[in-house]
């Protein structure tokens, strides 16, 4: 298995670097202003697709926040109960049973 993984990995990186060798010709990308850039279309291509991926980062952030936060609060209450020193009173059949909390509505 390890060496089939290898093999996928090799070929991605030889298609990627085939399609940059074959797309060494230059492009303009134009601004507003008139302001342009010229570079070549690989690394156009590459700055494109990393803004891409930044963007869709940023989307998430609050979301992942949202999440964290949520898991946080549901810990709080499970972390107070640990630091609680255990009496003989307190057992399993003096609390009653909640059902396990959903974290993420699914």
């Amino acid at each position: 298995m390890k060496y089939i993984l290898w093999l996928l990995k090799a070929a991605i990186f030889f298609t990627l670097f085939a399609f940059a060798l074959n797309n060494q010709q230059n492009a303009t990308v134009h601004f507003f202003f008139g302001t342009q850039w010229t570079a070549p279309l690989v690394l156009v291509v590459l700055t494109a697709f990393a803004a891409g991926l930044v963007a869709g980062v940023l989307g998430m952030v609050p979301r992942w926040l949202k999440h964290r936060s949520a898991a946080q609060r549901a810990a709080a209450p499970a972390v107070a109960a640990t630091e609680a020193p255990a009496t003989v009173a307190d057992t399993a059949e003096s609390q009653p049973s909640l059902p396990p909390h959903n974290l993420h509505g699914i």
